[in-house]
């Protein structure tokens, strides 16, 4: 056999395997919750860890037989009725719609890689992270849209159905979080975004959670008092997330010397600032009034991007001199940093929400030693009070 041979004859092969794959369905979340059991009791009855239970439910495993054949005992049913396998591999995923969510009033476009979660009974989808680097870890493509919602074609049929927990805000840190999660078998879907968009998002039911840090004027208080107004008292929980440096990030060595916002005014700096409704804008204009400084008399002003990490990058990448963000998108990116503010930011989670399995491991998660060890350490946070609950 030639070498050539040899190579299209493993082409070859590995195409055949691939038709070879199936598509599994199962009933497990639905049943185990039917008869009350948690996945932990299961897990211990069937002898494998609670993330493979998980795991299973989401379809991101499919059982050998002997723990098929134990959870199908353990359910008091047979391995039929638990699972089924879609024996047409050549069948195409069943599209859905969903409503797209994108920040900054962006608009998303057909083709565009997404992420996908269930909030209540509604599909949501997001853009998919834009990394440099690595392909994104996309649930589906936007196979058609219209203004604000889109059908969404999946690339695993189990995305649809998967415990999910939708998170918007402008945290870089909320990556850390959902790595937790996604360990305790919830997968987070992040939603970039203001935290004024955060809040609205929350409000119409689009996310099971918005993360805040807006400061209020009058009482100076983080976000309890703009989040009660918004959605009235008893309709929320309010839980810290963490504390935060907000403040000035310039590049390595400060060569323009800037030192504070009043530096900023002027010919010499030039800034990329972050959208309305975002607590980096409010600092900023907080700051600029202070100190007696028009939006006018600072370059680069009305240049804006959607996240601290975006606005560090555009630094990093010396398209600006400066930007207002949090100490771990400077620390991220090696950038020097300025603090102008010590900063909250919290998680508000809707109260009708509180039974979600998503949101008690998030509670749980807050409260766990890894979690906050990471945030100290990778973030640069105080966590002191992370997992306090404000209302």
């Amino acid at each position: 056999m030639t070498r050539g041979s040899e190579i299209r004859g493993k082409a070859a092969n590995r195409a055949d395997r691939q038709n070879d794959i199936v598509a599994t369905t199962n009933r497990l979340h639905k049943m185990r919750q039917a008869r009350g059991l948690g996945a932990a009791e299961i897990a211990r009855r069937a002898g494998v860890s609670r993330q493979t239970i998980y795991a299973i439910e989401s379809g991101d495993f499919v059982p050998n037989t002997a723990v098929a054949l134990q959870l199908a005992r353990i359910l008091e049913v047979s391995v039929e009725e638990l699972f089924s396998i879609d024996t047409s591999p050549d069948q195409p995923l069943a599209s859905f719609k969903a409503d797209l969510l994108a920040t900054g009033g962006r608009k998303c476009s057909a083709g565009e890689l997404v992420r996908v979660g269930r909030v209540g009974t509604r599909m949501v989808a997001a853009p998919a992270p834009h990394f440099a680097t690595f392909l994104s870890d996309a649930d589906g493509v936007i196979a058609a849209q219209s203004k604000t919602s889109g059908t969404i074609r999946p690339v695993v049929q189990s995305v649809s159905n998967r415990n999910s927990l939708v998170v918007a805000g402008c945290d870089p840190a909320i990556s850390v979080l959902a790595g937790e999660l996604k360990s305790a078998g919830t997968e987070v879907v992040t939603v970039p975004s203001s935290s004024q968009e955060a809040l609205d998002w929350l409000k119409r039911g689009l996310v099971h959670v918005a993360g805040t840090h807006l400061r209020d004027r009058l009482t100076g208080e983080y976000n309890v008092p703009l989040a009660t107004t918004l959605f009235g008292k008893g309709n929320i929980c309010i839980v810290t997330f963490a504390e935060w440096e907000q403040g000035l990030v310039v590049r390595r060595g400060n060569p323009k010397r800037i030192r504070s916002v009043a530096d900023l005014a002027g010919k010499r700096v030039t800034i990329v600032n972050r959208e309305k409704g975002s607590g980096a804008r409010d600092l900023l204009d907080s700051k600029m009034r202070a100190a007696g400084i028009p939006p006018r008399n600072i370059r680069g002003y009305d240049r804006v991007v959607p996240t601290h990490l975006a606005a560090a990058l555009t630094v990093a990448n010396a398209q600006a001199d400066c930007c207002v963000a949090t100490v771990s998108a400077a620390k991220c990116l090696g950038l020097d940093f300025i603090p102008l503010s010590t900063e909250r930011f919290d998680l508000v989670v809707a109260s009708s929400e509180m039974d979600n399995s998503g949101i008690r491991a998030l509670f749980d998660a807050l409260n766990r030693a890894n979690l906050r060890h990471k945030l100290a350490m990778v973030a640069g946070y105080d966590v002191r009070h992370t997992g306090d609950t404000l209302m």
